[in-house]
């Protein structure tokens, strides 16, 4: 067979992924042209990994190396759906992966929910982040009250969570954003509640996130004994060993005392439910609703309201309670799952176009997660190809590919030129023993891959 051209549109985990499984195939070749919106890669592992999670970030090392494959091109800087069109990417290439993730948060649907001071986790981990896209979410207006609210029992929660009671000199060794160390260090939060609707058992917190909590220091971590209660030893026995750790530590967490020097308190709640968000121009206060738990028939835990309400002072309500996908111009999509609609990664009503990652199944799963999820991907597309009668190609069909992308973009982004921008932000860092110092706007990053600097 004649090379086969597949394109990857995203360059985070699922992305980098799914190029790695088509560059292992031997017969035929396969050339892999990955296409992302920013000037640099890597997606969630830059812009959503807490900066206090360096050997999380470690894996990028693993797509350096896919990205150094003879067959592989990058070219950042570039857009679905403005500078490049599904429909024209189809005809182009043999295949073509979206790897587009989940931007997007769901919402509360609560009153008082467009309050200012009402936010999306995404905008406040993409701006100590430094997300282009969200560098100017105003936090600091929102961090002069006394207590901020964290909706949500996952990892993203207790990471908000961190950041906002993590003391400043540890911020300091992070590659969290330049502009978000000072603005933190200002904040005058003093406790953090995490609610969650459901109990301990149910909460999707995984036990190394849990232990970093108790171990911040000038932290107290508070949880109500009586949100325990109900937890009997074989109900833990029976959930499996992670939910027996995070049961562990939040058991521990109940039984301690709390310290006279303590900054700031992370106080986590269980079986409640926001129910208003109340406030004038901005959030003043959040009402919560106490959650009984049943048991439904498919064996699910299910959170059903008991009409026992109460309010919290809080000047920062901060949804996390899961992200979704986006439509893109020129692919179904499926509203109500916030996904493309596919089976086995193959979209469905289309030829030859596939997804992988988050955009494919919903937001769930670590990093790690993505790889299974993309080689399951790339075997449907191998298959389908194998069968299929494929156009003809030139033999100078790889350089046209290249020549029409710069065509639409002039401004690309190469892996090189990428490099050149890491190595920058490195060199940034490396005065005050810092991994990095990130470049946050779209024409900084351009500037230094350009060779502006």
């Amino acid at each position: 067979m004649r090379p086969l051209y597949v394109a990857v549109v995203g360059s985070g985990p699922s992305g980098f992924y799914a190029a790695a499984a088509l560059l292992r195939q031997r017969e035929p070749a396969i050339h892999v042209d990955m296409l992302e919106r920013l000037p640099t890669p890597w997606g969630l592992v830059r812009f959503g990994v807490a900066p206090d999670h360096p050997k999380i970030k470690s894996v990028s090392a693993v797509f350096d190396k896919t990205a150094a494959h003879e067959r592989f091109r990058f070219f950042g800087n570039i857009e679905l759906g403005r500078e490049v069109e599904a429909a024209e990417l189809a005809a182009r290439y043999d295949a073509v992966i979206y790897a587009l993730g989940a931007p997007s948060d769901k919402r509360l649907d609560v009153p008082g929910e467009h309050l200012a001071g009402s936010v999306a986790a995404g905008d406040v981990v993409g701006w100590y982040n430094g997300h282009p896209d969200h560098t100017g979410v105003p936090v600091g207006e929102y961090l002069t009250a006394r207590r901020a609210v964290v909706i949500g029992n996952g990892n993203v929660a207790l990471d908000i969570a961190r950041m906002l009671a993590m003391p400043a000199q540890e911020l300091r060794a992070t590659d969290i954003a330049d502009h978000a160390i000072p603005v933190l260090e200002r904040s005058s939060i003093t406790e953090v509640v995490v609610v969650g609707r459901r109990g301990p058992l149910q909460a999707a917190f995984t036990p190394a996130e849990l232990r970093e909590l108790g171990a911040l220091d000038g932290v107290d971590v508070r949880v109500d004994p009586a949100d325990l209660e109900a937890v009997s030893d074989a109900d833990v026995e029976a959930a499996g060993s992670t939910v027996a750790l995070n049961i562990a530590a939040l058991r521990e967490f109940a039984q301690r005392e709390a310290t006279s020097s303590a900054r700031r308190t992370i106080t986590l709640r269980f079986c409640r439910s926001p129910v208003e968000l109340r406030g004038d121009h901005r959030v003043r206060s959040i009402v919560l609703e106490r959650n009984a738990l049943r048991t439904g028939e498919d064996g699910r835990v299910v959170a059903e309201p008991t009409g026992e309400r109460e309010e919290l002072a809080a000047g920062l309500v901060i949804r996390a309670v899961g992200y979704r996908g986006i439509p893109c111009p020129g692919l179904p999509f499926d509203e109500c799952r916030g996904v493309i609609p596919n089976v086995d990664g193959r979209i469905e009503g289309r030829r030859h176009e596939y997804v992988s990652g988050w955009i494919k199944r919903g937001p769930s799963g670590i990093i790690g997660t993505n790889k299974k999820c993309a080689g399951d991907t790339v075997k449907t597309l191998l298959a389908d190809l194998a069968s299929a009668e494929l156009p003809a190609r030139d033999p100078d069909h790889h350089r046209h590919l290249a020549e029409w992308i710069r065509s639409r973009r002039p401004s690309l982004v190469t892996y090189g030129q990428w490099q050149v921008v890491d190595a920058h932000e490195r060199a940034l860092g490396e005065p005050a023993g810092r991994p990095r110092v990130k470049l946050c706007s779209i024409p900084e990053l351009l500037r230094v891959a350009h060779g502006r600097a």
